[in-house]
């Protein structure tokens, strides 16, 4: 099935069955299609909260998957996660229903929002999404939200609005986000990642140029100038452009007058070709997030939101949860987590913490995620860990991967320590939080890093403050 599968011409009086309908984004669209008349169910291989919460919405969902799960159904959707020899995937391609992957289905939805907003890039994605949505509901807009984290705002991945919107994150992995109808793109930058799908930084520029390309001549495309290979993947575009930067002042949206407060948040003016627009005063500290509020700012002014609106929504955002989230203290440090799991967001995540401990001390633990992304991008996390007093690398979080042998948690801590001397491998998330535990002091910054599941080195420790 392919990119023009449409609900409208689902039977109605059959459900929608959903494969792994427990996963964070699956979940959202199950509640989306609910409310807009769609009888859904589904499997997921365990319970969890979310499972449970969908049965307590009326959907009903198998744990485990079998092919006899699946009755008479008008279509059938699956997580990129499900592989081809999972037994409901298999039998679901031998009935005559539609038989699509969860962004084929979330494409189907944005052709029913009168504006789709679809959110990219390598980094940023959750946080700007976040903020925009924010920024939206601040105002009174009420948009659909579906976001890759928790907006503490709603405190949930998602958010069923009333309004025209429906702001979504846009994955380049697996080329998703070409299964999406925006009629407003942001995309943020463009840079290497996901090289276990990707050949290299011009295939990833090919996939971005596409999704611009994908953007309607009446539509928006919002544009990091800062970024090359952003502004190489959107020349050829026909949909109108803004540009957001923070070194050229003749960008569409740019800063200037920049202070950072002590809490290391931003404040500034916000200019609209070269005329100031409003006066910014962020809640999420570090300099990325400036662009991120660049890049709303862009997308909320096109869509007619006024400068003071803009300014409070801006203000309200206090961060996605695991996007730099202080989560307590031990010992007077200050213990956050954050989800950087590629070069450049480690060192975006390590400046923010440098200038927040001041004369403190920044402690890390680094949870590498996924194989390919350790080895094709090993020179470049040698060298991402230098703002670090100590980095504690703990073994490689597989993911959806199996271990290929070509690389460890060992070798990174080596290569880190040809560059900048301060890594050291632990065995364990014991062993980790042992080392945290013995040179945690007043104003020392300890932060859990990475994709997986690191953040419970943390919270384990606040529970021993």
């Amino acid at each position: 099935m392919n990119c023009e599968f449409n609900l409208d011409t689902l039977d109605k009086t059959k459900p929608i069955y959903m494969i792994g309908i427990g996963g964070i984004s699956m979940s959202a669209l199950a509640v989306i299609l609910q409310a807009d008349g769609f009888s859904v169910c589904g499997s997921d291989c365990r319970e969890s909260d979310m499972t449970q919460k969908l049965s307590d919405s009326g959907i009903f969902v198998h744990i485990g998957h079998r092919a006899e799960n699946i009755g008479d159904v008008s279509a059938v959707i699956y997580t990129a996660a499900i592989k081809d020899d999972n037994p409901e995937l298999r039998y679901a391609k031998s009935l005559s229903v539609p038989v699509v992957e969860r962004a084929v289905l979330l494409g189907a939805i944005m052709k029913r929002y009168p504006l789709p907003i679809a959110v990219s890039g390598t980094h940023g994605k959750t946080t700007t999404t976040s903020m925009l949505s924010q920024v939206l509901l601040s105002a009174g807009c009420d948009p659909t939200v579906l976001v890759g984290g928790i907006l503490p705002s709603i405190g949930s991945n998602m958010h069923l609005g009333r309004g025209d919107c429906l702001v979504t994150e846009a994955c380049e992995y697996c080329g998703s986000f070409l299964k999406f109808f925006p009629k407003i793109s942001l995309i943020l930058n463009v840079e290497e990642d996901h090289l276990d799908y990707f050949k290299d930084i011009h295939d990833i520029i090919d996939c971005f140029r596409a999704f611009a390309n994908k953007t309607p001549e009446d539509g928006l495309l919002v544009v990091n100038g800062d970024d090359p290979e952003a502004l190489v993947a959107t020349k050829e575009a026909k949909a109108q452009k803004r540009m957001f930067s923070l070194q050229n002042k003749a960008a569409d949206f740019c800063a200037d007058s920049i202070r950072f407060r002590t809490d290391g948040c931003a404040d500034f003016t916000v200019l609209k070709n070269g005329t100031p627009l409003l006066h910014a005063s962020l809640s999420v500290p570090g300099e990325h997030n400036i662009l991120n509020a660049l890049a709303t700012v862009a997308t909320a002014d096109y869509l007619g939101l006024a400068p003071e609106e803009i300014q409070k929504g801006l203000s309200a955002f206090t961060g996605s949860r695991r996007r730099f989230e202080i989560k307590g203290s031990f010992c007077g440090a200050t213990v956050v987590d954050d989800y950087a799991h590629h070069p450049t967001e480690i060192k975006t995540t390590l400046s923010t913490a440098r200038k927040a401990a001041g004369d403190g001390r920044v402690f890390c633990v680094f949870q590498p995620h996924t194989y390919t992304r350790a080895l094709k991008l090993r020179d470049a996390f040698s060298e991402s860990f230098s703002l670090c007093d100590e980095v504690i690398v703990v073994d490689i979080y597989a993911a959806r991967e199996k271990d290929t042998g070509l690389i460890c948690a060992r070798d990174i801590a080596a290569d880190i320590n040809r560059v900048s001397h301060n890594a050291r491998y632990a065995e364990s998330f014991d062993a980790a939080m042992a080392v945290l535990q013995e040179k945690a002091a007043p104003g020392d910054y300890l932060i859990t890093m990475g994709a997986g599941d690191v953040y419970r080195i943390g919270e384990q420790l606040l529970e021993q403050a």
